[in-house]
C-alpha cells in the first residue's frame, strides 16, 4: 500500500496490453515490469512500475486480462501478454452478467478471461453448469460478480446514511473537479439539466450558476433539505424528492442533458441497465448524457466499482461518444478512478 500517489500514468487496454501515450509497447521488460509489479494503492486504484518509475495504471477492463488458462499439478494460472504468469485458486472466480469470467491472483490483482482463455478453461473442467464449475472432484459455486446488497433499497436507507454518517463518503462538500473544469470547455448553449442522485445539490447548483436551467432529483429526504437549504434561492434551480426509477410522465423526453456522479455507483448493479433506460427516457431525441463515473475494483458497496469495458458495454447501443477519458485530475481518494463521459443519444430510425 502506498500513500503518495504517482504522477505519471500507463493505460491496460482491453487486450490486457500496455499502453504508453495510447501506443502499446512491444517490449516484453516494460510490458512485464508494469504487470508484474502490480499492486493497489490506499484509494483502491491501481499502481505499478514502468522503467522503475512509481505509475498509475488505468486499465480499460480488469488490469490483468487472461489470453490463456494454463493447468500444471493441478494448480491453474492466466497467461499474461509479455509472458507474465500468475497462479489463482478457483474460489476467487465469479462471474459476470456478459458470463465472462473473472477471478484474483496469487498477487491478489483482480483478472478476466478472454474468450479464448475460457474456453481453455472449460475443457480443463469436470463439468460446469450456470451456477458451478467442477474439477479434481470437488464442485465451487461461481457467484456473480457484484454480490446482493438489499439494504440498498429500502427506502430509508439513503437517508440513514445521512443522519448516520452526517457527511457520506461522497458529499464532497462542492461540484466534481471534473465537471469544474470540463462544463467552461464544453460551451453548451443554456440547457435544461437534470441531475440524478443530486444529493446536496452542489453539481446541480454548479449547473446553474453557470447559466442552466436546472432539476435535482434525490429518493433521500434528507438530501432534499439539505439541498434546498444550500441553494434553493439560485434562479433556474429546482429539487425534487423521487425515485430515479419511477420519475413521473413530466420528466419524459424533457431535458437537453442528465448528469450522472455518484448515482450509477451507488445503486445495486443489477439496476444499472434500468438507469440507462432511465437516462434516454429523460432526454429528446438530441439530449445527452454527461456523466463522472468511477474506474476502479470494488464488488461490495455502496459505492460500487465498475469499468470502461462495462460502461462502454451499457452504453454503445444507446449512446454515441463525443468525449471518453480518464480524469487525471481528481482529489487524492479518488486519483485514478474517475472517467469522464460525454455522449449523445442515439435515436433509432
Amino acid at each position: 500500500m502506498n500513500s503518495e500517489l504517482p504522477q505519471r500514468f500507463i493505460q491496460i487496454d482491453e487486450e490486457g496490453y500496455v499502453l504508453m501515450g495510447e501506443i502499446r509497447t512491444q517490449d516484453p521488460e516494460v510490458g512485464g515490469e508494469a504487470l508484474t509489479e502490480m499492486s493497489f494503492a490506499e484509494n483502491g486504484a491501481f499502481l505499478s512500475r514502468c522503467g522503475g518509475v512509481p505509475v498509475i495504471v488505468e486499465a480499460f477492463d480488469e488490469p490483468y486480462v487472461a489470453s490463456q488458462i494454463t493447468l500444471k499439478n493441478k494448480q491453474f494460472s492466466i497467461d499474461l501478454p509479455y509472458g507474465v504468469s500468475f497462479d489463482f485458486n478457483l474460489e476467487s472466480l465469479s462471474l459476470d452478467e456478459w458470463d465472462r469470467f473473472h477471478g484474483k491472483c496469487s498477487n491478489d490483482i483482480p483478472f478476466v478471461m478472454s474468450r479464448k482463455a475460457q474456453a481453455t478453461f472449460f475443457g480443463l473442467l469436470e463439468d460446469y453448469d450456470d451456477d458451478s464449475i467442477s474439477f479434481d472432484g470437488e464442485t465451487y459455486e461461481v457467484p456473480s460478480y457484484f454480490p446482493t446488497n438489499k439494504e440498498i433499497n429500502k427506502s430509508d436507507y439513503w437517508t440513514d446514511v445521512y443522519h448516520d454518517e452526517g457527511n457520506p463518503g461522497w458529499n464532497l462538500g462542492t461540484a466534481a473537479e471534473a465537471l469544474k473544469d470540463m462544463l467552461p470547455r464544453l460551451k453548451l448553449p443554456k440547457s435544461r439539466i437534470l441531475v440524478l442522485g443530486c444529493g446536496e445539490g452542489h453539481d446541480a447548483a454548479f449547473f446553474a450558476q453557470s447559466g442552466h436551467v436546472v432539476t435535482g432529483v434525490d429518493f433521500s429526504e434528507e438530501a432534499i433539505a439539505r439541498a434546498q437549504k444550500n441553494y434553493g434561492s439560485i434562479a433556474g434551480l429546482s429539487f425534487v424528492q423521487q425515485d430515479a426509477f419511477k420519475l413521473d410522465s413530466r420528466f419524459h423526453n424533457a431535458f437537453d442533458i442528465v448528469f450522472e456522479h455518484t448515482c450509477y455507483c451507488a445503486i445495486e448493479p443489477s439496476r444499472r441497465k434500468d438507469m440507462v433506460k432511465v437516462w434516454k427516457q429523460v432526454l429528446h431525441d438530441q439530449g445527452q448524457l454527461m456523466g463522472v463515473f468511477f474506474t476502479m475494483y470494488k464488488k461490495q458497496g455502496p459505492p460500487y466499482g465498475g469499468t470502461e469495458w462495462e460502461l462502454r458495454q451499457r452504453l454503445k447501443d444507446s449512446f454515441q461518444f463525443l468525449f471518453w477519458g480518464r480524469w487525471k485530475q481528481s482529489l487524492p481518494k479518488r486519483q485514478g478512478k474517475e472517467l469522464f463521459v460525454f455522449a449523445q443519444k442515439r435515436v433509432l430510425k
